[in-house]
């Protein structure tokens, strides 16, 4: 970790992946707490965003089995569970029939909360058949950050 001191920044602080570091910008003049207490968070939020896309499909599956359990009452059961990167329109995609989930690899850079949401929304495909009638959107909507998530989507979609 490296951090970098400008006088010229005033308020900002920003911290990025550079190589095999993380760099820390700040301003010159902050306070040596308030500098440590910035720079653990950055760093952590970083590397829990690395630790995100590391995610092995494995891992997706381990998460998928988890999310049925907690909201599905374990009736969810996935045959496989993968990232793709040929879905660049849809975060998701699940084929009923065969119990497959991709989820596009677009989706790794985005909170964990956010990930649960796009795997859970693929999960109930496999509970509710046909789409997205009002029972599939009220069994998603057990998931306490269904609305935030999907508004978190919305806007990353409008970015593109």
């Amino acid at each position: 970790m490296e951090i970098r001191r400008s006088a010229r920044r005033r308020r900002t602080v920003q911290a990025r992946r550079e190589g095999d570091r993380i760099v820390v910008l700040v301003p010159a003049g902050l306070d040596a707490a308030e500098e440590r207490r910035i720079v653990e968070s950055l760093v952590a939020k970083i590397q829990r965003s690395e630790k995100r896309r590391d995610l092995s499909d494995d891992d997706l599956m381990g998460r998928c089995e988890a999310l049925s359990r907690t909201y599905l009452d374990g009736e969810a059961r996935p045959t496989s569970v993968r990232w793709v990167t040929n879905q660049s329109t849809r975060w998701g995609s699940c084929t009923a029939s065969t119990g497959e989930i991709r989820i596009s690899h677009l989706v790794r850079e985005m909170p964990a909360w956010v990930v649960d949401y796009v795997l859970l929304h693929e999960l109930v495909h496999l509970v509710v058949p046909g789409g997205h009638p009002p029972r599939f959107w009220e069994v998603l909507g057990r998931y306490p950050r269904a609305e935030r998530a999907r508004g978190f989507l919305e806007g990353a979609a409008h970015q593109r």
